[in-house]
């Protein structure tokens, strides 16, 4: 089985390669479609149902009983990084999504891991943006089916799309994908749900799920909604699918408006060990309106901010 190589905070800092001629980087992250790359986002659909994992509230759920241990081995004294932000070196930083309508025509796509990947057809229009960097993810919500499509290590050759991975899930639907299954993410996990986004944190003032995280080291096991996994058989290293939250004791009314935004979701909703990448690297979808200075007081939260609560057992690989 593969292991899906993250390079989150270095891939963003490159140009994604083999986008095609027509494919963009990013969009200008207003939702009307009229800025960089002329991306839609507005997204019409509810992002799963209420009770889904992704919406769980979990503040009050027990801890895990090897939090100290899992803290420890992501980094106590270490410290987050947000993975997204406006751009470096012209390049859109975090994953970028689009939202499109039922109509937009679709493309077939081949996969270097097709046995775990869903055929599709795939609903990409030509100004889709790819994530820049080597995992150059594609994601694309179309708006009335509410059919979430994500890919991993897309390109395109003229009118041919490859990529290593695809995976699709129905955003009313609280299915998984198949056991040991991968998707775009190295978890199993839909990507987009737990993406810092410009228009919740911003114009929103609050984000009501989860988000996604990711460790350079992780163990061979998984915990639901995972269904894949991607480490070592060192288990004092954190499985996918293990669920963080943020203590509640942890003081974040010195950070800036949008950082105490984040903290308050890490601290009801926690964030999910999504992939391997650098550690404690929270996602985000890439906006030129982002406030990097103010994004960047993220950096000064330490590993010990975190805890572990028990979600359920862990599914060995």
């Amino acid at each position: 089985m593969r292991e899906l190589a993250a390079t989150a905070g270095l891939a963003v800092f490159l140009l994604a390669c083999g986008g095609g001629d027509d494919a963009t980087t990013g969009g200008d992250g207003d939702g009307d479609g009229d800025g960089d790359g002329d991306v839609d986002i507005d997204v019409g659909c509810e992002v799963f149902p209420a009770d889904n994992w992704w919406n769980q509230d979990v503040s009050q759920m027990p801890l895990h009983a090897m939090s100290d241990t899992y803290i420890d081995s992501i980094g106590r004294g270490a410290t987050m990084h947000p993975d997204f932000g406006t751009e470096w070196d012209g390049a859109p930083i975090g994953i970028p999504f689009i939202a499109v309508p039922g109509d937009t025509p679709t493309v077939t796509v081949t996969f270097d891991y097709d046995d775990e990947s869903d055929p599709g057809p795939y609903p990409i229009p030509d100004n889709a943006p790819i994530e820049a960097g080597s995992d150059a993810h594609i994601i694309v919500i179309d708006n009335d089916s509410c059919m979430l499509y994500e890919l991993f290590a897309a390109s395109r050759d003229g009118g041919d799309w490859t990529a290593g991975s695809g995976a699709i899930f129905d955003l009313s639907s609280n299915g998984l994908r198949p056991d040991r299954w991968t998707s775009a993410d190295a978890a199993g996990l839909p990507i987009f749900p737990g993406l810092v986004r410009y228009s919740e944190v911003v114009e929103d003032g609050v984000i009501d799920h989860a988000l996604r995280f990711t460790v350079s080291r992780s163990q061979s096991g998984y915990i639901t909604p995972a269904t894949h996994a991607a480490g070592s058989d060192d288990s004092s290293l954190p499985p996918m699918g293990l669920r963080l939250r943020m203590k509640a004791s942890y003081d974040c009314s010195g950070y800036s408006q949008e950082t105490q935004v984040v903290c308050t979701a890490l601290k009801t909703y926690g964030m999910f060990v999504a992939d391997n990448g650098s550690n404690w690297y929270l996602s985000g979808a890439p906006d030129p309106r982002w406030s990097d200075d103010n994004l960047g007081d993220i950096k000064d939260i330490p590993g010990d901010a975190f805890e572990v609560v028990d979600t359920g057992s862990i599914t060995p690989w």
